[in-house]
């Protein structure tokens, strides 16, 4: 396993890179860390998931979910990797879009476990990671350096392979594209996310937005993030 291919040239929405690696027709879907579950209306839209549990620990963040229409299909609840409210071998496939960085160190294991614990026999477990790379993480780690969750993240997969719990069956790495028309955009989505209390300083504020602005062009900021997809399976 490796935790980065700095080679990676393929630029493609997350959606092209889940729907190739994943069967979905009937499956029941687990999503961790649903955040403002786009993934989650985009895949129950489609029609081939049989159904989507949801869960996002965030309580301001699964309020605003609660209150959104949404498909039968689709249910949201509120709970961490770490701890799923959930029975045993419930899913046959879990999903975590950029979120096992966001569980606390000291239970990434147990949340590896409880996927382990949730999945099915031969379900597949879809964990998808942002390399620590590339300049939007040039000015993300100016306020939130996520070097070591990131790398404490990877290792917990690594540790859950080594350990013969899950199967490492591919591993995928691409571009992911991000744009923002403004740096009020970017305060929005970034700086001010519920999930995460960013405090700055006037000084490092006005860094962080020179920094982003040495990106902006007449169509915005486009940044290329780096993704690592880890696919795993259940060993049956």
């Amino acid at each position: 396993m490796k935790i980065s291919n700095p080679e990676t040239q393929l630029i493609c929405d997350e959606r092209e890179i889940y729907e190739r690696l994943l069967s979905l027709d009937n499956a029941d879907v687990l999503e961790l860390g649903c955040g403002k579950a786009d993934k989650t209306m985009a895949i129950a839209k489609d029609g081939k998931v049989a159904s989507i549990v949801a869960l996002e620990v965030d309580e301001i963040q699964h309020a605003e979910n609660l209150m959104r229409e949404k498909p039968d299909k689709v249910r949201f609840g509120r709970g961490g990797a770490q701890a799923i409210p959930a029975d045993d071998e419930s899913f046959d496939i879990v999903l975590m879009f950029k979120s096992l960085h966001h569980v606390p160190v000291e239970q990434m294991d147990d949340a590896m476990e409880e996927i382990r614990r949730v999945l099915r026999e031969g379900g597949a477990a879809y964990i998808s990671e942002p390399v620590f790379a590339g300049d939007f993480n040039e000015i993300l780690r100016l306020f939130h350096d996520e070097q070591r969750v990131r790398e404490a993240a990877f290792a917990s997969v690594k540790r859950a392979v080594e350990a013969g719990r899950l199967i490492l069956e591919s591993q995928t790495f691409f571009l992911s594209p991000m744009r923002f028309s403004d740096f009020s955009e970017f305060e929005d989505k970034i700086l001010k996310v519920t999930h995460t209390q960013h405090r700055l300083s006037d000084a490092l504020y006005e860094e962080v937005r020179q920094k982003f602005m040495g990106h902006v062009t007449t169509d915005g900021a486009v940044f290329h993030m780096p993704i690592r997809v880890d696919l795993l399976r259940k060993p049956a």
